[in-house]
């Protein structure tokens, strides 16, 4: 089986198993390196954790590609016509489908191309990096627990006094709106807080209603950073 597995390629270019190994994990490691840059710095409203996901999964899947082309013209050109096929007939919304797409195809192709332990190399490898970035709900990020908003009728130089509480429940506390009328005395608030225990939220929200100044509180439950 090891022969098999070894010596299966039948095509004109001959396997260089270290080669294949090593490009495979030195994609793996490099698009795990830029989905977590990624993850730390993204700052904008549009992250998307399937496309955190098809960070990883991409580089390996070129890599694979490469592989299997060779230098083989018409392979590539085999590659392309293929892939623009699956795009005329179907419109891939999610990053990480484009990704299935792509394999299943490379994957194809390797075994047309008599590279059978390519493929079996490539399937296998594929295999494991999706099944690690499901199990593992890679590219989610939490970074709140609890959406607070509440209405302040104390004077705003008395703020302290909100803040302290937040900070002796929370680890990190961010005042993420702040709107004052000329109708109504008082500030609206909205802060999103990181809670140093997320058991202990109703002991929290017990504080801030019996705190002086504190009106119209509402709470929510902080999500996963992702978009649907």
């Amino acid at each position: 089986m090891s022969d098999w597995l070894f010596h299966g390629d039948y095509a004109a270019a001959p396997l260089d198993l270290p080669k294949l190994v090593l490009g495979l994990l030195l994609a793996f490691l490099c698009g795990q390196a830029i989905a977590w840059i990624y993850m730390a710095t993204h700052s904008g409203l549009s992250y998307s954790k399937s496309f955190t996901s098809s960070l990883v999964l991409m580089p390996v899947l070129v890599s694979l590609v490469m592989q299997v082309l060779n230098n083989n013209l018409v392979t590539a050109f085999g590659l392309m016509a293929v892939f623009a096929i699956v795009r005329f007939r179907n419109i891939l919304r999610d990053t990480l489908d484009t990704g299935y797409v792509l394999a299943v195809i490379v994957l194809g192709m390797s075994c047309g191309t008599a590279k059978f332990s390519t493929a079996v190399i490539g399937c296998m490898t594929v295999s494991f990096v999706l099944l690690m970035l499901w199990y593992i709900s890679f590219g989610s990020r939490h970074r709140f627990d609890l959406i607070l908003n509440l209405h302040w009728e104390r004077n705003p130089d008395e703020l302290v006094f909100l803040q302290r509480l937040l900070e002796r429940h929370s680890l990190k506390s961010y005042c993420t709106s702040q709107r004052s009328s000329s109708a109504q005395q008082g500030v609206d608030l909205s802060y999103r807080l990181l809670l140093r225990d997320p058991n202990r939220s109703e002991e929290l929200l017990h504080e801030l209603r019996t705190l002086e100044g504190v009106s119209r509180l509402t709470s929510m439950k902080a999500e996963n950073e992702s978009e649907v």
